[in-house]
């Protein structure tokens, strides 16, 4: 199922799944069901999957007509970040492809030594923005503003020691992220100001629950600046992939449902090409994962 977080001129945020290219309204769906659902995604990700399991069988058993009358065409509504406050920072991974750590030894201080264990890092929850927004540039505060594209894990379960083998059993679902990077901004090694500025996570815009995307480590992961192609990869090269992720972040924290894991972007940064590149005022980019989406943001330079 793909779900939204989604707003009209007439309406606050809501949240919503995809049906036959109709964006239904889910506390409208629930409604007509007579099966009362949230309006929130993080009030969705606490009942559990199974919540999932039981939306599918009440789809199954409506009737085209009343979708019709609950939903939008997506040119009605504008798409936002699908959890737009996250309850705690994104946890981001880095260095988390091998040709990535590669290209990052060459132009960052960075050794170039595959990690042995995942480099973890966070995002504050207001890096987070929708599909279709600005990124922000600062320039008194960067002249390096990267890109970043990014398989999400949402995570829907409590989880303390994990192990590997059951650690899909605790995603609820995926997103794209766009982890926005102003490279000039590292402090002695720590990352948080670099990555953490506002509107640097990019997110959506799609969350597509775990059951459509059977294999997460074969998904093809993109960006275009321009409409230029920087980076094309696929998920199969992860260093370390979910399992291990899961398992390793919920040995060092507990991991809750919302949650969100930034699992690392490939090779064909603007930090790692000769000369480097960066991004500007006016430049869109585009960040695409495989059975999830697109999300197109635009630079826009603030004083």
């Amino acid at each position: 199922m793909k779900l939204l977080t989604y707003k009209t001129k007439d309406t606050e945020p809501r949240l919503g799944f995809l049906h036959n290219n109709l964006i239904i309204d889910m506390e409208d769906f629930g409604e007509i069901s007579n099966f009362p659902l949230p309006i929130d995604m993080l009030d969705l990700i606490d009942l559990g999957f199974e919540i999932i399991e039981e939306i599918t069988e009440m789809i199954k058993e409506t009737r085209e007509i009343d979708f019709e009358q609950i939903g939008y065409s997506l040119d009605e509504v504008e798409i936002l970040a699908p959890i737009q406050r996250p309850r705690k920072n994104i946890i981001g991974i880095g260095l988390n492809y091998t040709e990535h750590v590669a290209e990052s030894a060459r132009t960052l201080d960075t050794t170039g030594k595959l990690p042995q264990k995942p480099i973890i890092f966070s995002k504050p929850p207001t890096t987070v923005t929708g599909t279709n927004t600005n990124i922000l540039l600062n320039p008194k505060l960067t002249q390096q503003l990267d890109w970043e594209v990014e398989l999400a894990v949402v995570i829907g379960e409590y989880g303390k020691y994990v192990p590997k083998e059951s650690a899909l059993d605790y995603v609820f679902g995926y997103t794209v992220i766009n982890d926005i990077s102003a490279r000039d901004c590292r402090r002695e090694g720590q990352w948080i100001v670099s990555k953490g500025q506002d509107t640097f996570a990019p997110m959506g815009p799609y969350l597509v629950t775990k059951d459509e995307i059977p294999n997460p480590h074969n998904l093809n992961l993109s960006l275009k600046v321009n409409g230029v192609e920087k980076q094309n990869s696929n998920t199969q090269f992860m260093l370390f992939n979910i399992h291990d992720l899961i398992e390793d972040l919920s040995t060092v924290f507990t991991l809750e449902p919302g949650d969100i894991i930034a699992t690392g972007t490939p090779a064909g940064v603007g930090a790692g090409r000769s000369p480097q590149e960066w991004m500007w005022d006016g430049d869109v980019v585009e960040a695409t994962v495989e059975g999830i989406g697109t999300i197109v943001n635009t630079v826009k330079e603030i004083q």
